[in-house]
């Protein structure tokens, strides 16, 4: 009988011991993602960045939380939706939109670690000591899409060479407004063109743009780099066609909306990236000792239907620089 018990005794804690096991495992990791536009803009980014974490071994629901933020189109609210993030105590924050995202996580915390995807020099910015080395608590994936701004203005000239004028939209509130301007004013110098900066930072604000552009009668349109025009690519490209404006915007979202052309990184490889990089840091690893990744591949799109609607003749030359030709 007491043999019999004390085998029923080991059995019983045997049987309890996965319960206990569970209950002291730590807790799943939160990532909180901050994205300055909506759900829907920001759809094609989360897809890729999920796709990298889970490259890094980080399956959404499965054994790590995401806590998602988004801004609608408001910088305004960055600050708080950081805040936020940061009472949350999230393990990591990552910010795949624009810069103003990066920024707003960074005056939130300066313990929690935060991936950021941007274009521009984040050492120019202030975001990190060196590419190499970053310092502090970020890193992250940079693009060429704020240096190859002014390229986007060749582009343009050498589509419509009989344009002497040239309008450049951007949004003020941006920090790297000013530096966006001044690239593209000192290439407009050198191919002998006048600018036209306008500005927009509200969705309203976009409209009367176009308006603005047929007033001043320039002969296209350059968009700069920006967190709300990027969520807004389709209103642009709808605009545009309804207004008949040749532009160029950097991401192929907008020339397959019925947008003219497009220059620049692609995003999703950015947000890829971004999203390995969360990964390693849940893993353990510092962002002081992560290097900045760059993604230096930029696409050409044309649209030619837009062009014919527009009464353009696309160079020979133009399209065989073309990655992709949308007929």
């Amino acid at each position: 009988m007491r043999r019999r018990k004390f085998i029923t005794l080991l059995g019983s804690a045997a049987a309890g011991l996965p319960l206990a096991v569970r209950a002291q495992q730590p807790a799943m990791p939160v990532i909180g993602f901050l994205f300055s536009g909506t759900p829907e803009a920001g759809a094609t980014l989360v897809a890729s960045f999920r796709k990298g974490l889970s490259e890094a071994g980080y399956v959404e629901g499965r054994n790590v939380a995401v806590e998602y933020r988004w801004a609608e189109d408001n910088y305004d609210r960055l600050p708080g939706l950081a805040a936020d993030l940061v009472h949350r105590q999230v393990a990591v924050i990552t910010s795949v939109g624009a810069l103003p995202d990066t920024l707003a996580a960074r005056a939130a915390t300066t313990s929690i670690p935060i991936v950021f995807s941007i274009g521009g020099d984040p050492v120019q910015l202030g975001l990190v000591t060196s590419l190499n080395r970053p310092g502090a608590n970020l890193t992250g994936v940079t693009n060429l899409n704020t240096e190859v701004l002014p390229k986007r203005l060749e582009l343009m000239h050498e589509l419509v060479p009989s344009a002497t004028k040239i309008a450049l939209l951007v949004n003020p509130t941006n920090s790297a407004a000013e530096t966006q301007s001044k690239d593209v004013q000192a290439a407009a110098r050198t191919l002998g063109l006048e600018i036209d900066v306008l500005d927009a930072s509200t969705v309203r604000e976009i409209d009367a743009t176009f308006v603005n552009w047929a007033q001043q009668r320039s002969g296209g349109l350059v968009i700069a780099g920006d967190g709300l025009f990027v969520n807004r690519s389709k209103q642009f490209a709808a605009l545009a066609l309804r207004h008949a404006v040749p532009a160029i915007f950097q991401f192929r979202d907008f020339v397959a909306a019925g947008g003219l052309m497009s220059y620049g990184a692609n995003g999703s490889d950015a947000s890829h990236l971004a999203g390995i990089y969360t990964g390693r840091i849940l893993k353990g690893e510092k962002p002081a000792d992560l290097p900045v990744q760059q993604v230096t591949k930029v696409e050409l799109i044309i649209n030619m239907k837009t062009a014919k609607a527009l009464g353009l003749t696309v160079p020979l030359a133009l399209l065989t620089r073309a990655d992709e030709v949308i007929e």
